[in-house]
């Protein structure tokens, strides 16, 4: 594969998306909202005007596409490393925007490479609703000339959480969430998992980010979706449908520093499936 790093600042063509109260719900019920969150499953309940989830952008606008324009990409070797959403504006249960998807950042890893996409939507009015970031890690794709990037800082929190938030997942979580759009057979057919290397189909890694997302805003928002202003993680191990997610929080000034695990955590990180995880939460 050869990459050309002059693709940095390339953008795909805008993308109309809109969606709906329905939208909202369902993507609400796929990352394991339910009864207690009638504010964002239900669009009729008393006292409890619906709302968006804050991180339901991710699936408006993906912006994938976009790598196309770094040069030959070998799409089975394309990991989904890291993820962010910025939320710019409140966010409308019934909307339409224009997403824009570019390539802001391209890193020569050697035997890798990691290239960082970032989707801007735009509501008809012209402000910017929402903002989310992509990283891809991309084997044997390295060695094309770039430069290698600078170090991640992120330091980890240390000593006892805060608060854990604990989720227990659904054995058919990843069949509700794919209908939100990601029909990657990895996550449905036992058959195509097993072949690539999975015991069996995995949990959506954007599914774990919104079990995240609600464990911040419930912990660390006070439930207001208004007030969480970005998520970013990065995506460490897989989970696998039915597995309970233990989301670890630090109050830190600012926000919450944040890593969820599927149990104990061990001296190398076991049991860890996101980490360096932060949230940006408004006062």
């Amino acid at each position: 594969m050869t990459l050309d790093p002059h693709a940095v600042g390339a953008a795909g063509e805008p993308q109309r998306i809109t969606w709906t109260a329905k939208d909202c719900s369902l993507y609400a019920l796929g990352v394991g909202a339910g009864t207690g969150e009638l504010a964002f499953t239900t669009d009729n309940t008393r006292s409890a005007p619906q709302r968006m989830l804050p991180t339901m952008p991710v699936v408006l606008g993906t912006g994938a596409g976009v790598l196309k324009k770094a040069g030959e990409i070998d799409w089975v070797r394309l990991m989904h490393a890291a993820q962010g959403v910025e939320i710019l504006a409140p966010l409308p249960v019934e909307g339409e925007a224009s997403v824009v998807a570019r390539i802001t950042e391209m890193w020569d890893k050697e035997k890798a490479a990691l290239i960082v996409v970032e989707c801007t939507g735009t509501a008809p009015d012209g402000i910017d609703l929402f903002l989310t970031r992509m990283s891809f890690f991309i084997r044997g794709s390295g060695g094309f000339g770039g430069e290698r990037g600078p170090a991640d800082t992120t330091e980890e929190p240390i000593g006892k959480p805060d608060e854990t938030v604990s989720y227990q997942t659904r054995e058919d979580q990843a069949l509700l969430y794919r209908l939100n759009g990601d029909r990657n057979p990895l996550h449905s057919d036992p058959a195509y998992a097993t072949k690539a290397g999975f015991e069996r189909p995995i949990l959506h890694g954007l599914c774990t980010f919104g079990f995240a997302g609600r464990a911040v805003l419930h912990a660390a928002a006070g439930g207001d979706p208004d007030r969480l202003n970005s998520l970013d993680v990065r995506f460490a191990k897989p989970v696998y449908p039915g597995d309970t997610l233990h989301v670890d929080l630090w109050n830190v000034p600012g926000g919450a520093a944040f890593r969820v695990r599927t149990g104990e955590t061990g001296p190398n990180g076991e049991g860890v499936v996101f980490d360096r995880g932060r949230a940006t939460i408004a006062g």
